[in-house]
């Protein structure tokens, strides 16, 4: 019984090391703006084109079950702080040269739910009047909070609050009869707390004013990736077996070291004849162009992972297909996203 139980743990872990695995690891990739400004444009000027809500608009307030009909909110610093989150962000990018913020609000209407566009008068005179070649505008931003106190028993309370926000942010360059893009976000922010006093309550949750001036800048700050190429963090994976050569490649990959790992893993290509390990060489050899920079030719080594992966079975769930397909998808989208960088950096 013991030998047998012993033989069987042995066919175990030949099956489980037979496998292999998977290394995953993270990395930084490089990708363009969603908005592509003409090559003269070196300067850009962030203004404030919004009307902040008036204070009497107020919020929703639930207290101990009763709707309370008290409430200001103030957003005209909520409105100040995104302008200048916005340019930080934008500046924190080396695209360009330089990035201002306009001194002053454009507009004196109220009407402060209305998304209404800079004129190309108004466009000429910011841009000559501030030396920038072009404009980035929040045209429209706006807030809902709602904010519910609660008792939770045994003399503890509870305090939630959401805030949701929405804004319209434009790019605008003169000699344009219309802005040159537009930009719709949404987002929100959570607080909840339970303190043993309601007193205590008020003291760890933020004041409403500060809760929309976190949640603009929270919201505002990831809408630099509109305008500015910008390093965005993904994961990456390569398959590792037994043998020497898969063992030396996979150290080589963990230190980094792509072109010696992709020798190793050409090596493992060209002389294997399980199909699987083949596909998954090619995975690898896919991984080792990306990682020196020949994303063409890692597209062509993915394709041929999936085409050798896809041979070996019927089942288009498989875990091996489903992940070198997506690899696959990412690739197309690098080379292109590559292209676009060329442009955005006159190298085309």
């Amino acid at each position: 019984m013991k030998n047998t139980v012993f033989i069987a743990l042995i066919i175990l872990a030949s099956l489980l090391t037979a496998c292999g695995s998977i290394n995953y690891f993270g990395i930084e990739t490089y990708s363009p703006a969603e908005i592509t400004f003409p090559d003269n444009v070196e300067t850009v000027v962030i203004v404030n084109n919004a009307v902040p809500q008036p204070s009497d608009l107020g919020y929703e307030y639930i207290l101990l079950g009763k709707m309370q009909d008290t409430t200001h909110l103030v957003t005209d610093s909520a409105l100040t702080d995104a302008c200048k989150v916005l340019g930080e962000a934008i500046a924190e990018q080396p695209y360009f040269k330089d990035v201002r913020l306009y001194h002053e609000p454009t507009r004196l209407d109220s009407l402060f739910f209305t998304d209404t566009k800079l004129t190309s008068s108004q466009v000429e005179s910011i841009c000559e009047e501030s030396g920038a070649d072009a404009i980035i505008s929040i045209d429209r931003l706006l807030f809902n909070l709602k904010k519910d106190v609660y008792p939770l028993g045994e003399g503890y309370t509870v305090g939630a609050m959401e805030v949701q926000s929405t804004a319209v942010i434009r790019a605008y360059i003169p000699g344009r009869s219309n802005s040159m893009a537009t930009v719709y976000m949404k987002d929100s922010l959570f607080w909840t707390e339970t303190t043993p006093s309601f007193k205590l309550l008020e003291l760890y949750l933020p004041k409403p004013e500060v809760a929309i001036r976190e949640t603009g800048k929270y919201m505002i700050s990831k809408a630099y990736a509109n305008f500015v190429p910008h390093w965005i963090q993904t994961q990456r994976w390569y398959y590792t077996n037994q043998g020497a050569r898969w063992k030396e490649a996979s150290a080589f990959a963990a230190s980094e070291k792509w072109e010696e790992a992709t020798a190793l893993w050409r090596l493992i290509y060209d002389s294997q004849k399980n199909k699987i390990y083949k596909a998954e060489a090619a995975s690898n050899l896919a991984l080792g162009c990306e990682m020196t920079g020949k994303l063409t030719e890692a597209l062509d080594w993915a394709n041929k992972s999936a085409a050798l992966f896809k041979a070996q079975t019927s089942n288009e769930k498989d875990n091996n297909l489903k992940q070198i397909n997506l690899y696959v998808q990412i690739l197309i989208e690098r080379v292109q996203a590559d292209k676009k960088l060329n442009i955005q950096f006159g190298e085309e």
